[in-house]
């Protein structure tokens, strides 16, 4: 909605207007805060939906190659901290899970999601993930047709970067996610739902949320992987991705008969995520702590007008019940970390060091030569007699020679005796006063006083 220009526009957004009130009622409380995708031509909306599609595709080989390599060292039974071994794939041997091994792999995925979701955010969005994919398209952050390109690129990005990394490892690859420590079926499901849901809150809060700190969105996301592989490694082998279960089974041609827990868990993990983000959004969470601490409170509008920002109608606060008001936010994060004697939480005391000192003592000496204004200098006398003509006076301009520094005189009659008030000095003798606009005698600089000269008669 544009920004209203005119009284007209003002009225017509008017919750009191007919057909304003008509259109708030028709809105969709759930999409009312998306915005309209933006139209163009077929062209640049099939070259965009290709570029999002390679940056996934390419995205997810990388994210599979460094996060399944790094499962797969750790679990080389020469690896391992303990070195009890235990079946692996298509009879090999693989180490047992220890701790050092599981905060290996957690290490190992929740720094390549973030390096790589790093790089290619500002490409495709980083996602990476077909679960994921699926919470944007709940939201509204994407398109239904992206979503859906999306995923097959991403699904097709797991098989290659599996396949890669069996390809250029020795060995059998051993990173198929299975149950393990006794976890059943249904505990196995649950588990990667809470896990995923955890991952999509990340995403949609840092990433999808837009605000100062998205840009570092990748390093909250990657962490937010890595503490749910803590938990997920030893108990299901901590999928939370559709396409990090299906590639390495495809490559390995083994598929468990629970397979389609690590589809429905984290479909169902990032489905609980997007409604529990919508129902903020439609509580507009943003009304508990206010603005960002970081930024600039912005300009509120007068109640009963059009906010300057959003275009919406702001409802005067006394159309509420009774006209009473309460205090509808807390402190706000900045009154957290406020350092000083004006934070509204933490009244700390501050200690300034030598620097600050005598910059302070600087600042309050200049503002006291600022306050007493500028002091008249002593004034330079000539002691030169005054030439008289026809019984005046004559007015004076200094000059200097350039072989000499004594002021040389030069005399112009100016008026004739009469009573000149202008013309008395401070003591009532008349005379005449001539600005001082040179250097004088004694070396001094400009001066902005006027000098009283006696005038000698003959």
């Amino acid at each position: 909605m544009s920004l209203p220009r005119t009284n007209q526009d003002l009225s017509d957004l008017n919750a009191s207007n007919p057909d304003r009130r008509q259109q708030l009622k028709g809105r969709n409380p759930i999409n009312w805060h998306l915005r309209t995708p933006t139209q163009g031509p077929a062209s640049l909306a099939i070259k965009n939906h290709f570029i999002a599609m390679v940056g996934e595709y390419v995205g997810t080989v990388l994210f599979m190659i460094f996060a399944l390599g790094g499962t797969n060292v750790a679990n080389i039974p020469t690896t391992s901290v303990t070195g009890a071994t235990t079946a692996g794939q298509d009879g090999s041997t693989a180490s047992t899970a220890n701790t050092s091994n599981l905060l290996y792999i957690a290490l190992s995925f929740g720094f390549s999601l973030a390096v790589n979701a790093w790089i290619f955010f500002r490409v495709s969005g980083g996602l990476f993930n077909p679960a994921v994919s699926l919470g944007m398209v709940l939201v509204g952050a994407l398109a239904p047709l992206r979503g859906a390109l999306l995923t097959f690129s991403q699904i097709l990005g797991g098989i290659t970067g599996a396949a890669i990394i069996q390809a250029i490892t020795p060995g059998t690859l051993n990173v198929r996610t299975t149950l393990g420590g006794g976890t059943s079926i249904v505990q196995g499901l649950f588990i990667e739902m809470f896990l995923t849901s955890l991952l999509m809150l990340a995403i949609l809060l840092l990433a999808a949320e837009k605000h100062k700190a998205t840009f570092i969105a990748p390093i909250g996301i990657g962490l937010a992987l890595f503490v749910a592989e803590l938990l997920g490694v030893y108990y299901t082998g901590g999928s939370l991705n559709p396409a990090r279960s299906f590639g390495p089974a495809v490559v390995l041609k083994t598929f468990s008969g629970y397979h389609w827990i690590y589809w429905v868990g984290p479909a169902l993990g990032a489905t609980i995520a997007a409604g529990f983000y919508k129902m903020l959004k439609w509580l507009q969470y943003e009304t508990v702590l206010g603005p960002e601490a970081d930024g600039e409170e912005p300009a509120r509008p007068a109640p009963g007008t059009v906010g300057p920002t959003t275009g919406a109608y702001e409802k005067p606060l006394d159309e509420e019940k009774g006209g009473r008001t309460l205090a509808v936010s807390g402190p706000g994060l900045g009154d957290l970390l406020t350092e000083g004697p004006h934070g509204a939480v933490f009244d700390l005391e501050a200690h300034p060091g030598p620097l600050e000192a005598r910059l302070d003592k600087i600042e309050m000496m200049l503002s006291q030569l600022l306050e007493a204004g500028p002091r008249p200098s002593a004034s330079t006398y000539v002691d030169q007699p005054t030439p008289v003509i026809n019984g005046g006076y004559a007015k004076q301009t200094m000059n200097y020679n350039e072989r000499s520094a004594a002021p040389q005189i030069h005399s112009e009659h100016h008026h004739v005796e009469g009573d000149c008030a202008h013309c008395l000095g401070p003591d009532g003798v008349r005379g005449h006063h001539a600005p001082f606009t040179h250097h004088g005698a004694a070396g001094a600089g400009p001066r902005d006083h006027v000098d009283y000269i006696p005038v000698h008669r003959q």
